[in-house]
Protein backbone atom coordinates (compact mmCIF):
# COMPACT_ATOMS: atom_id res chain seq x y z
CA UNK A 1 0.00 0.00 0.00
CA UNK A 2 1.39 3.40 -0.97
CA UNK A 3 1.69 6.02 1.74
CA UNK A 4 -0.45 9.10 1.12
CA UNK A 5 1.17 12.53 0.63
CA UNK A 6 -0.38 13.64 3.94
CA UNK A 7 1.11 10.65 5.77
CA UNK A 8 4.54 11.26 4.20
CA UNK A 9 4.47 14.94 5.17
CA UNK A 10 3.39 14.06 8.72
CA UNK A 11 6.13 11.44 9.16
CA UNK A 12 8.75 13.91 7.92
CA UNK A 13 7.54 16.62 10.33
CA UNK A 14 7.47 14.21 13.28
CA UNK A 15 10.94 12.91 12.45
CA UNK A 16 12.35 16.43 12.08
CA UNK A 17 10.66 18.17 15.02
CA UNK A 18 10.26 15.65 17.85
CA UNK A 19 12.23 16.65 20.94
CA UNK A 20 13.69 13.80 22.99
CA UNK A 21 14.20 13.98 26.76
CA UNK A 22 16.24 11.26 28.42
CA UNK A 23 15.38 10.10 31.95
CA UNK A 24 11.98 11.82 31.93
CA UNK A 25 9.63 11.47 33.77
CA UNK A 26 11.78 8.88 35.57
CA UNK A 27 15.26 7.48 35.08
CA UNK A 28 15.51 5.06 32.16
CA UNK A 29 12.60 6.50 30.15
CA UNK A 30 13.25 8.41 26.94
CA UNK A 31 10.32 10.79 26.48
CA UNK A 32 9.16 11.79 22.99
CA UNK A 33 7.89 15.38 23.17
CA UNK A 34 5.72 16.22 20.15
CA UNK A 35 5.09 19.81 21.31
CA UNK A 36 7.45 21.23 18.65
CA UNK A 37 5.56 19.29 15.94
CA UNK A 38 2.24 20.76 17.05
CA UNK A 39 3.70 24.26 17.47
CA UNK A 40 4.74 24.43 13.81
CA UNK A 41 1.69 25.19 11.66
CA UNK A 42 2.73 22.99 8.74
CA UNK A 43 3.73 20.12 11.05
CA UNK A 44 0.45 20.22 12.96
CA UNK A 45 -1.58 20.49 9.74
CA UNK A 46 0.27 17.54 8.20
CA UNK A 47 -0.37 15.38 11.27
CA UNK A 48 -4.08 16.29 11.43
CA UNK A 49 -4.51 15.73 7.68
CA UNK A 50 -2.85 12.31 7.87
CA UNK A 51 -4.87 11.23 10.92
CA UNK A 52 -8.09 12.41 9.22
CA UNK A 53 -7.53 9.77 6.50
CA UNK A 54 -7.68 6.91 9.02
CA UNK A 55 -10.86 5.00 9.86
CA UNK A 56 -13.11 6.64 7.28
CA UNK A 57 -16.21 4.87 8.63
CA UNK A 58 -15.82 6.41 12.12
CA UNK A 59 -18.59 8.77 13.19
CA UNK A 60 -16.87 10.03 16.34
CA UNK A 61 -13.23 10.74 17.14
CA UNK A 62 -11.93 9.89 20.62
CA UNK A 63 -8.92 11.92 21.78
CA UNK A 64 -7.01 10.77 24.85
CA UNK A 65 -6.16 13.34 27.55
CA UNK A 66 -4.29 15.57 26.87
CA UNK A 67 -2.36 15.70 23.58
CA UNK A 68 -4.96 13.43 22.00
CA UNK A 69 -7.46 16.24 22.62
CA UNK A 70 -5.45 18.54 20.34
CA UNK A 71 -5.24 15.94 17.60
CA UNK A 72 -8.77 14.60 18.01
CA UNK A 73 -10.25 18.09 17.87
CA UNK A 74 -8.44 18.86 14.63
CA UNK A 75 -9.43 15.53 13.07
CA UNK A 76 -13.08 15.78 14.20
CA UNK A 77 -13.28 19.30 12.74
CA UNK A 78 -11.68 18.20 9.46
CA UNK A 79 -14.06 15.23 9.20
CA UNK A 80 -17.20 17.02 10.39
CA UNK A 81 -17.89 14.57 13.21
CA UNK A 82 -18.09 14.59 16.99
CA UNK A 83 -15.25 14.53 19.50
CA UNK A 84 -15.12 12.31 22.59
CA UNK A 85 -12.68 13.37 25.31
CA UNK A 86 -11.20 10.35 27.09
CA UNK A 87 -10.19 11.93 30.40
CA UNK A 88 -7.49 11.23 32.97
CA UNK A 89 -8.85 9.87 36.24
CA UNK A 90 -10.47 12.30 38.64
CA UNK A 91 -11.36 14.96 36.04
CA UNK A 92 -15.04 14.05 35.58
CA UNK A 93 -17.92 14.13 38.06
CA UNK A 94 -19.45 10.74 38.89
CA UNK A 95 -20.75 8.46 37.65
CA UNK A 96 -17.91 7.42 35.33
CA UNK A 97 -16.70 4.38 33.45
CA UNK A 98 -13.08 3.84 34.46
CA UNK A 99 -10.07 1.74 33.44
CA UNK A 100 -6.77 1.56 35.31
CA UNK A 101 -3.69 0.64 33.32
CA UNK A 102 0.08 0.29 33.62
CA UNK A 103 2.52 2.81 32.23
CA UNK A 104 6.20 2.10 31.69
CA UNK A 105 6.77 4.14 34.90
CA UNK A 106 3.67 3.59 37.04
CA UNK A 107 -0.12 3.29 36.79
CA UNK A 108 -2.87 5.66 35.68
CA UNK A 109 -6.62 5.70 35.02
CA UNK A 110 -8.84 6.90 32.17
CA UNK A 111 -12.53 7.77 32.40
CA UNK A 112 -15.65 8.48 30.37
CA UNK A 113 -18.98 9.81 31.64
CA UNK A 114 -21.29 6.91 32.58
CA UNK A 115 -24.41 8.95 31.83
CA UNK A 116 -25.36 11.87 29.62
CA UNK A 117 -23.41 10.38 26.73
CA UNK A 118 -24.81 7.63 24.51
CA UNK A 119 -22.13 5.83 22.53
CA UNK A 120 -24.16 2.69 21.80
CA UNK A 121 -23.72 1.75 18.14
CA UNK A 122 -21.21 4.53 17.45
CA UNK A 123 -18.09 3.84 15.36
CA UNK A 124 -15.02 5.35 17.00
CA UNK A 125 -11.50 6.26 15.84
CA UNK A 126 -9.25 6.58 18.90
CA UNK A 127 -6.30 8.97 18.61
CA UNK A 128 -3.29 9.56 20.85
CA UNK A 129 0.14 11.07 20.40
CA UNK A 130 2.62 8.31 21.30
CA UNK A 131 2.26 4.54 21.58
CA UNK A 132 4.77 3.09 24.01
CA UNK A 133 3.75 0.04 26.07
CA UNK A 134 0.13 0.27 24.91
CA UNK A 135 -1.58 0.72 28.27
CA UNK A 136 -3.17 4.10 27.58
CA UNK A 137 -4.56 3.25 24.15
CA UNK A 138 -5.73 -0.19 25.31
CA UNK A 139 -7.55 1.33 28.31
CA UNK A 140 -9.23 3.89 26.03
CA UNK A 141 -10.38 1.11 23.69
CA UNK A 142 -11.77 -0.91 26.60
CA UNK A 143 -13.69 2.15 27.83
CA UNK A 144 -15.17 2.90 24.40
CA UNK A 145 -16.28 -0.73 24.04
CA UNK A 146 -17.70 -0.78 27.60
CA UNK A 147 -19.76 2.29 26.65
CA UNK A 148 -21.33 0.31 23.77
CA UNK A 149 -19.34 1.65 20.83
CA UNK A 150 -17.16 -0.13 18.30
CA UNK A 151 -13.52 0.79 17.83
CA UNK A 152 -13.06 0.94 14.04
CA UNK A 153 -9.43 2.10 14.18
CA UNK A 154 -6.74 3.45 16.46
CA UNK A 155 -4.04 5.91 15.47
CA UNK A 156 -0.96 7.52 16.96
CA UNK A 157 1.53 10.04 15.71
CA UNK A 158 4.60 8.13 16.91
CA UNK A 159 4.99 4.45 17.82
CA UNK A 160 7.95 3.28 19.87
CA UNK A 161 7.69 -0.23 18.45
CA UNK A 162 10.55 -1.64 20.54
CA UNK A 163 8.26 -1.35 23.61
CA UNK A 164 5.72 -3.78 22.12
CA UNK A 165 2.51 -1.87 22.77
CA UNK A 166 0.84 -2.78 19.47
CA UNK A 167 -0.23 -6.27 20.62
CA UNK A 168 -1.88 -4.97 23.78
CA UNK A 169 -3.86 -2.40 21.75
CA UNK A 170 -4.95 -4.98 19.17
CA UNK A 171 -6.29 -7.29 21.88
CA UNK A 172 -8.14 -4.51 23.74
CA UNK A 173 -9.63 -2.91 20.62
CA UNK A 174 -11.07 -6.10 19.16
CA UNK A 175 -8.28 -6.21 16.55
CA UNK A 176 -9.11 -2.78 15.12
CA UNK A 177 -6.35 -1.56 12.81
CA UNK A 178 -3.63 0.57 14.40
CA UNK A 179 -1.88 3.23 12.31
CA UNK A 180 1.28 5.02 13.40
CA UNK A 181 2.39 8.00 11.30
CA UNK A 182 5.99 7.24 12.28
CA UNK A 183 7.39 4.04 13.80
CA UNK A 184 10.72 3.87 15.60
Amino acid sequence: MTESPAASAAAAAVSRLTRWADDFPVAGVRFADLTPVFAEATGFAAVVDALAEIGPDADVIAGIDARGFLLGGGVANARGCGLLAVRKGGKLPPPVLSREYDLEYGTARLELPADGLDLRGRRVLIIDDVLATGGTLAAAAELVIAAGATVVATAVVLELSFLGGRGKVAEASGMAPLTALLQL
